[in-house]
C-alpha cells in the first residue's frame, strides 16, 4: 500500500493552514483594538445605528443554519444538504463579523445600564439595573472570549469539509458546533439585554 502523501496536497493543505493561522490571530487582534480606538465618526456622518438590529438578525439566522446543518446530517444524513446549511451559517457569520467590525469602528460605545445614554455609567443608574448588569456580563464575557476561540476551529472545519477530509472535520467540528452555537445564541441574547440602552 502506498502511504505517501502527494507533495501537491500537502503543499495546498500548508498554505490553507498558513491562511487560517493568519486569520484565526487578525480576526480577535481587530477586534481587541477596535474597544480602544477613540468611538465614534472615523467613517463621517455614515449611520450605523441600525447595524446592532441587523447583527441580531444575521446570529438568529445563523443559529437556524447551525440547527439545520446538524439535523440534516445527523438526522437525515444527506451531506448536500449540510453542507448547504454551514456554508449559509458562515457566510451569515461572515457578514455579521464585517457589521460588528463597521459598527464598532463608526459608532458609539453604548454601557450595560446607561440609561440616560451619556456614556457613563453613574451610581444611580447602575443601582437602578441591580444585578442584571452582574448577569449581562456573565453572559458577555464568555460569549467574547469564545467568539474568538472559534474563529480557528469554524476556519478548520469548512476546509476540512470542502477538502473532503471528513475524518478531521468529525473531530473538529465536535468542538466547534457547540461553540459556534453558544455564541450565535448568546450574541442574540446580548442584545436583547443591552438593546434597551442603545442611543437614539
Amino acid at each position: 500500500m502506498n502511504t505517501q502523501i502527494n507533495p501537491v496536497i500537502e503543499k495546498k493543505d500548508n498554505l490553507y493552514l498558513i491562511i487560517i493561522g493568519i486569520l484565526s490571530v487578525a480576526v480577535p487582534v481587530l477586534v481587541s483594538v477596535l474597544f480602544y480606538l477613540p468611538q465614534t465618526g472615523k467613517l463621517g456622518d455614515l449611520d450605523v445605528s441600525f447595524l446592532p438590529h441587523l447583527n441580531a438578525v444575521l446570529n438568529t439566522c445563523t443559529t437556524i443554519a447551525l440547527l439545520s446543518g446538524f439535523y440534516f446530517i445527523k438526522f437525515k444524513k444527506d451531506a448536500r444538504l449540510h453542507r448547504m446549511a454551514m456554508m449559509v451559517a458562515f457566510c451569515l457569520s461572515s457578514l455579521f463579523l464585517i457589521s460588528y467590525v463597521i459598527y464598532h469602528y463608526q459608532g458609539p460605545h453604548t454601557i450595560y445600564g446607561d440609561i440616560n445614554h451619556d456614556g457613563v455609567l453613574d451610581i444611580a443608574e447602575k443601582s437602578a439595573v441591580g444585578i442584571w448588569r452582574t448577569i449581562y456580563i456573565l453572559i458577555l464575557v464568555p460569549h467574547i472570549i469564545l467568539a474568538a476561540v472559534v474563529v480557528p476551529f469554524v476556519l478548520f472545519a469548512i476546509y476540512f469539509g470542502i477538502s473532503n477530509q471528513f475524518s478531521k472535520h468529525v473531530k473538529v467540528v465536535k468542538w466547534t458546533f457547540p461553540i459556534w452555537l453558544y455564541v450565535a445564541v448568546t450574541g442574540v441574547i446580548v442584545y436583547l439585554m443591552i438593546s434597551p440602552y442603545y442611543g437614539a
